[in-house]
């Protein structure tokens, strides 16, 4: 799908963001291949600490390959992935964790067979043990939860899958919370409520990179946002300049172009 989005405004990474907070993460001139096909085409971004991040894009424009090869679960080609200056790509995902990064994949891909509790319980693996305040605190953040604790995982609701799939990455205590397509087949009142859930956690000091299918829920969340398209940046700015630009309306919110 194309968007026709124009190609020369391809920023360098952190372009826009320059005078906010410090970057927590960086990309830089990212390659990713899965065989002879390129998924990602030198693809470069920034996401400032204590701030949302949106990436935005059509299905296969390389969204969920860059929170794979962010998070560790893909080796890029070529490129660097900074962590607060220092490289950490070649590092294993389940390493990464140790250095702050959790990774809410899409699917959800809970422990179906596990229940509400267990399945938090493994989000804290590379702790000693679960920290009871950190339990709290995604009790807190999805009251639902705590009351289907002892539940399989697998009887769940879609919207309370995703819940404890982004529950389950709180409890690793992560710096960064990557997370791909969370509203993916929900009803739109669930939507509402994960995007206002994600906004409190982001106000508690957790930074978000965030795919989205759904743009303008995206973007008014987000502080800063970026558009890929057959595994390039095509457009990056500040959110509310996104959100009004007719091009990413046109592609992205269904709306024509006068």
């Amino acid at each position: 799908m194309s968007t026709d989005l124009d190609k020369d405004t391809r920023p360098d990474a952190g372009d826009g963001a320059a005078d906010g907070p410090p970057p927590l993460l960086e990309l830089r001139d990212l390659h990713v291949s899965y065989g002879a096909i390129g998924a990602l085409k030198g693809v470069s971004l920034t996401v400032p600490e204590g701030q949302v991040v949106a990436l935005l894009g059509a299905n296969g424009a390389g969204k969920s390959t860059t929170l794979k090869a962010a998070s560790g679960m893909l080796a890029p080609r070529s490129g660097e992935v900074l962590l607060r200056g220092e490289r950490v790509d070649g590092i294993k995902s389940h390493e990464l964790v140790r250095f702050g990064i959790g990774h809410v994949p899409e699917g959800r891909r809970v422990f179906a067979r596990m229940t509400v509790l267990e399945n938090l319980k493994m989000g804290a693996y590379r702790l000693r043990r679960p920290d009871p305040a950190d339990l709290e605190r995604v009790f807190t953040l999805f009251p639902r939860l705590a009351d289907r604790r002892k539940q399989v995982a697998g009887t769940l609701s879609g919207g309370e899958q995703q819940m404890l799939a982004i529950g389950r990455a709180l409890m690793g205590k992560p710096e960064l919370l990557l997370l791909d397509e969370p509203s993916m087949g929900l009803a739109p009142l669930i939507v509402q409520q994960i995007f206002e859930i994600l906004k409190e956690i982001n106000e508690q000091g957790t930074t978000l990179l965030l795919v989205e299918q759904n743009a303008s829920q995206a973007l008014q969340l987000a502080n800063y946002g970026y558009v890929l398209e057959t595994g390039a940046v095509v457009m990056a700015d500040r959110a509310p300049a996104l959100l009004s630009d007719p091009r990413v309306r046109a592609a992205y919110l269904g709306e024509a172009v006068e």
